[in-house]
């Protein structure tokens, strides 16, 4: 088992990361968590404001004013849930989409273009550490279910 403070400096490293990865979507108008919650919906799909809530860890009035922003901004859309008509679904709309891909193709150029500044044996450390990282984040994904 690795010591407490290795542990504190891991998730310190990854917390500055998830941060500095949420700043790149400001350049495209939205905040982080509307940029994190238009992710999650261009990806998963149709999804019920509940499940979302409790993926995205937000509560209700937080997720309620991001989604209000977001269907106002016409990048999402809310449509009635066919299994329970008293709730609704939210889904990406194709302006949500193709800006979903503007900041996955920012992230990742951001990405690529800090790692052309490392050290050639600082990038390829973290890219040979890849697998285990996904290994990681499907344990910590088990951990939460």
């Amino acid at each position: 088992m690795t010591d407490t403070e290795t542990l504190s400096k891991l998730r310190a490293v990854i917390s500055r990361l998830a941060r500095e990865l949420n700043a790149t979507a400001t350049g495209e108008g939205l905040t982080p968590t509307q940029a994190s919650v238009l992710g999650l919906i261009a990806f998963r799909g149709p999804l019920g404001l509940t499940e979302l809530a409790q993926l995205e860890g937000l509560n209700p009035t937080m997720l309620s004013r991001v989604v209000g922003k977001l269907t106002e901004l016409g990048l999402i859309q809310r449509d009635p849930n066919p299994d329970d008509l008293r709730a609704i679904r939210v889904e990406a709309t194709d302006a949500g989409r193709h800006l979903h891909e503007r900041v996955k193709l920012l992230r990742t150029k951001t990405i690529g273009d800090c790692l052309d500044q490392l050290p050639a044996d600082s990038a390829a450390t973290i890219i040979d550490a890849l697998p285990a990282l996904e290994e990681l984040a499907q344990a910590m994904r088990a951990a939460h279910a």
